[in-house]
């Protein structure tokens, strides 16, 4: 029987792939104001992991929290789920 992970997951599109094996993922969260019931979306960018240099420039990526791998590194990709077109 498989158990289920307890480690989060994030899914957002990649800004940036300058650097060797990391990535930068901008993750967009939307939630509604609590007084004025307005939708807002927040975007945070997170460095992750990418051990096989695959990702490129507006993949959409899912990510998987890890252990720090560097100073600011605690997400590692998990898989590709959209290629961007180029």
């Amino acid at each position: 029987m498989a158990t289920k992970s307890k480690r989060r997951t994030l899914q957002g599109v990649v800004v940036s792939d300058k650097m060797q094996k990391t990535v930068v993922v901008r993750v967009a969260r939307v939630y509604k104001h609590p007084l004025y019931g307005k939708v807002i979306t927040q975007h945070t960018k997170y460095k992750a992991h990418d051990d096989k240099n695959e990702c490129g420039i507006g993949d959409t990526v899912q990510l998987i929290e890890s252990r720090p791998i560097s100073s600011e590194k605690r997400w590692a990709v998990k898989k590709i789920i959209e290629k961007a077109v180029r």
